[in-house]
């Protein structure tokens, strides 16, 4: 069976395209979980993708499918998330990661400490994050997916 990854974009990641495109791009929340999905296909392992905005939404879909029987049908071996900007305060979604068992690498589409806004520079979820993932746009999915592909292939 192949490893399963759950691929979690927070807050606002759904106006990708009309959103501040020149830091985020052009490319829609469909183009990148597209290039997500082909990724995955290139190197055997599945994908579950999903984006929510709300805090307590992306809380629920991190026990469901990262807890529990890895084994069972619904549970992954690995979560890349893009906790957004709920990885600058987030202390709920770090709780929820911190449990897990499962690798967790982290993602931003933007270098966030070179960002102007000083709030952006610490990321709470990063601590509980085997990796972190920033500053190349969409392929920053890509990086961690093959990382990720890395990490569940040695263990």
């Amino acid at each position: 069976m192949a490893n399963r990854i759950l691929v979690l974009h927070g807050p606002n990641m759904n106006l990708l395209g009309d959103r501040d495109t020149v830091l985020y791009g052009f490319e829609t929340i469909e183009e990148v979980n597209s290039s997500i999905s082909a990724a995955a296909a290139d190197l055997g392992v599945e994908t579950m993708i999903e984006q929510r905005n709300s805090e307590g939404e992306l809380i629920d879909l991190i026990h469901h499918h990262c807890t529990g029987d890895l084994s069972s049908p619904g549970k992954v071996q690995g979560l890349i998330i893009n906790p957004a900007a709920y990885s600058h305060y987030s202390y709920a979604i770090r709780d929820a990661l911190e449990v897990l068992t499962i690798p967790v690498v982290e993602v931003h589409m933007t270098n966030v400490v070179s960002r102007k806004d000083n709030f952006r520079h610490n990321l709470v979820t990063a601590s509980v994050s085997k990796a972190v993932i920033s500053g190349f746009g969409a392929d920053s999915y890509i990086l961690a997916l093959s990382g990720m592909s890395k990490l569940l292939s040695s263990t």
